[in-house]
């Protein structure tokens, strides 16, 4: 998938959520012997160390995976994140860098990670959760369009409004909690069911291909060796302009992450533990 600054990047990568570093090694280890080239992780993640050591024991040339990370809330100020999150990673660049929630000071982390795109230590710029007011102020205030946004995504809230906006600065929506965050009904829909047995996959399957075909970049994370070559066995079949439209039709504005601004001023204070 191209970029608005003609950057490419994979289509469907792991993420490393609520993994350990020890699964987040192992996992990343997997994923590249599997033949995934895009690696999710973030500060807040608290494995970024483990993500890099993974990609450096792996065998695969560094110029062949698509890193991106995350700076977290409590970093906004620190006009030394993007270097300490290099040193983390272990590495010269990362493919793309996001801010990870819209708090207070967000400009000015911004202006750092355009900065840092002037001086080649990041590909690309990511905005992560800034939906609504957020992401229309980052865009009146910002010198670079940012290249992609992560944010909730899945077939019950596949983010109409914000595609809008996403579409006129040609940014990418890169989907988290693409399976529904574990909520079975949404796999148990029986057009997944159906589409599944058409196409001899299964019904997570088929919905991992809705976001690709959708023009999403989906990043599933898992620690089941099984679960991750599944995750990536999709891209050998698209779904058709009917099959779109029957599983646009489950769209019902459910989402499974509601974010209040009371969060966001907890996420400024806490600070994740780098030493980990």
């Amino acid at each position: 998938m191209r970029l608005n600054n003609k950057t490419e990047i994979p289509s469907v990568g792991i993420g490393t959520f609520m993994l350990s570093p020890e699964e987040a090694y192992n996992s990343v280890r997997e994923a590249l012997k599997l033949g995934y080239r895009l690696i999710d992780t973030a500060n807040a993640y608290v494995n970024e160390k483990a993500v890099g050591r993974a990609m450096k024991e792996s065998g695969v040339d560094r110029k062949e995976i698509f890193l991106s990370t995350k700076i977290w809330a409590s970093e906004y100020l620190n006009d030394n994140a993007v270097d300490e999150t290099l040193a983390r990673l272990g590495v010269d660049y990362i493919d793309l860098l996001f801010l990870h929630q819209p708090c207070k000071d967000y400009m000015h982390a911004y202006k750092n990670l355009e900065k840092a795109y002037g001086e080649g230590k990041i590909k690309a710029i990511g905005i992560s959760n800034f939906e609504g007011e957020y992401i229309e102020n980052l865009l009146n205030g910002c010198e670079i369009v940012p290249q992609v946004i992560q944010v909730e995504a899945h077939p019950y809230y596949p983010q109409e409004y914000l595609r809008k906006t996403l579409d006129k600065y040609d940014i990418k929506l890169m989907s988290w909690y693409p399976l529904g965050h574990g909520d079975k009904s949404l796999l148990a829909e029986p057009v997944f069911k159906e589409l599944a047995e058409k196409y001899g996959k299964t019904p997570a399957q088929i919905c991992l291909r809705w976001h690709i075909d959708m023009g999403f970049i989906v990043i599933p994370g898992s620690k089941n060796p099984k679960h991750i070559a599944d995750n990536f066995d999709i891209l050998d079949f698209s779904l058709t302009q009917e099959e779109m439209a029957k599983i646009a039709l489950l769209n019902s504005g459910k989402r499974y992450y509601n974010r209040t601004e009371e969060q966001l001023r907890q996420f400024s204070a806490w600070r994740p533990n780098f030493e980990a």
